[in-house]
């Protein structure tokens, strides 16, 4: 029997607003932060890592350019996560069993998380796996096949947080220390982060 294929859904697409400059490209320890990210999908074994671009798509793609990444276009870059995500899930051909759903501003999520997460996929028994940090349900999150047609047919901010909801009682949820959820959306947020 083979093993579950997962597949990583990156999304990157979005303006920046709040930084004032394109954050994916910023620094982390000497590499952009979407670069980084996604070496981390590919370290974990996702297959295949699709990066849903939006905002200044051809400097992105310059920076995975030796990356083994597919890409997909939000069409609504400036609009809620679910065009990101909805872009990112129409992108996975049939053979993909389940998808993760990480944010590329996410700098302290490691491939051991998502590793984490793929491991209890396949051992199974869960609904979904939700990443959990003190209170808080964030990304990474592993929505198998089987709730794809809800995630598509959600619509709003959070990375399909209302799915999340609905299943949580069926959830497996992985607890990270609460450091790990910062996310990097302002000028002050990157300077805490490279202090």
């Amino acid at each position: 029997m083979s093993l579950p294929t997962v597949a990583a859904i990156l999304l990157a697409a979005g303006a920046s607003s709040r930084m004032g400059t394109n954050k994916m490209l910023l620094e982390v320890e000497g590499e952009p932060m979407l670069e980084r990210a996604a070496r981390r999908a590919i370290a974990a074994g996702c297959f295949p890592v699709v990066v849903v671009l939006g905002h200044e798509p051809d400097r992105a793609r310059a920076v995975l350019r030796e990356l083994e990444v597919s890409f997909a276009t939000s069409p609504d870059p400036r609009g809620p996560t679910s065009a990101s995500l909805h872009a990112g899930l129409r992108a996975l051909g049939p053979k993909v069993d389940a998808a993760i759903v990480m944010l590329a501003d996410m700098p302290h999520v490691t491939d051991d998380m998502l590793r984490a997460l793929i491991r209890s996929h396949v051992t199974g028994g869960a609904a979904l796996e939700v990443s959990r940090y003190g209170d808080v349900l964030a990304p990474p999150l592993l929505f198998p096949r089987a709730l794809w047609p809800e995630l598509l047919a959600w619509h709003g901010e959070g990375c399909g947080k209302a799915v999340v909801k609905a299943h949580e009682r069926e959830a497996r949820m992985h607890d990270w220390p609460v450091e790990r959820l910062q996310d990097i959306d302002t000028p002050a947020d990157y300077e805490e982060l490279t202090r």
